[in-house]
């Protein structure tokens, strides 16, 4: 399957107006130096309504990442972005209808949970709203009808970490699962398992961190031949950090995702790597995505997955990735 690389098409972009500017250097509307040299400008084509709809449990800075990268590219296309998140499924298809009510020009929406969200974002479809989908739901988005998907392969990320660990000598990793029945956390730790036969899985409950640490407090203890922990988000996996040391077991943690706290981890060296989905790119591109289908009729990515990830970060590169952290969009 092609791989659309947002990046390298964003830099492509940008040189095209450069190329027509030197075409026409002969004749023509002198350029406006004054805007090119201000840059970042805000766009003049109609002021658009657009709603991202996330599955967001409160207290997980992830959600704040991708809320930022869709802030930056809703400032960039002239749009008034609606923001609105909410951990349980049918709540979240409420909010999807809200949108439609509200006559929006565009969706984008998390797909953790597509059979609780297929028939509103249906219903979307039918109003003539354009619906992309981020973050979760690579295997059901083309067959719900949306537009496009913007997010890694939960699958490929849990198999790159498996391989690390493989890799590693890891033979009884856990997996800790925040949210059962999220399609792609189920997707990461079934890929893990993939290449670490001996791996399990432990499921807590995410919206309360302190259940969170009794939860993997206790499985440590009960569990003496793991030598792995894997935790699926950052403020989880720091949690389980501290659980670690709590229950004195001496098993190597790994992580998905990123935030600052998690970047300082892997340097001092408490967390050994993550996976980083880098989750500003699906808010970016997702909203960045809809301004593009109004103005141009473009359909980014062709039909197939933009992949934002997954991106290894260790203690070859934390230091770098850190700063960028701290600032929010990594």
């Amino acid at each position: 399957m092609a791989k659309f690389n947002w990046r390298r098409s964003a830099v492509a972009l940008a040189v095209v107006p450069l190329l027509a500017l030197a075409a026409c250097s002969g004749g023509g509307k002198p350029a406006d130096t004054a805007n090119a040299a201000a840059g970042g400008a805000v766009v003049d084509t109609p002021r658009l309504k657009i709603a991202l709809i996330t599955h967001a449990a409160a207290g997980d800075t992830f959600w704040d990442i991708v809320r930022k990268g869709a802030e930056t590219a809703a400032k960039k296309d002239n749009v008034d972005l609606l923001y609105s998140g909410d951990g349980d499924a049918g709540r979240q298809a409420q909010l999807v209808q809200q949108a439609i009510d509200q006559k929006v020009d565009g969706i984008a929406v998390t797909l953790a949970k597509p059979d609780a969200l297929k028939d509103v974002v249906q219903k979307a479809l039918a109003a003539g709203i354009p619906v992309v989908s981020l973050n979760a739901g690579e295997d059901q988005y083309k067959a719900m009808g949306v537009m496009a998907h913007f997010g890694q392969s939960d699958k490929l990320a849990g198999v790159t970490v498996g391989k690390r660990l493989a890799s590693e000598g890891i033979k009884h990793p856990i997996c800790v699962i925040q949210e059962q029945g999220h399609v792609g956390l189920e997707n990461r730790c079934a890929g893990i398992k993939e290449n670490v036969p001996g791996s399990e899985v432990v499921y807590v409950n995410g919206a309360d961190m302190t259940s969170v640490a009794s939860t993997v407090t206790a499985k440590l203890q009960s569990t003496p031949d793991a030598d792995a922990i894997v935790g699926l988000g950052a403020p989880f996996t720091l949690t389980i950090v501290k659980s670690v040391k709590d229950s004195g077991s001496k098993v190597k943690v790994a992580s998905f995702d990123l935030n600052g706290d998690l970047a300082k981890a892997i340097v001092d060296g408490s967390v050994e790597f993550t996976v980083d989905q880098q989750p500003y790119l699906q808010g970016y591109g997702s909203v960045d995505a809809i301004w593009l289908s109004k103005v141009g009729g473009f359909k980014v990515g062709g039909g197939q997955q933009v992949y934002t990830g997954p991106a290894v970060v260790d203690k070859s590169n934390a230091s770098d990735v850190s700063k960028f952290a701290q600032a929010g969009i990594r």
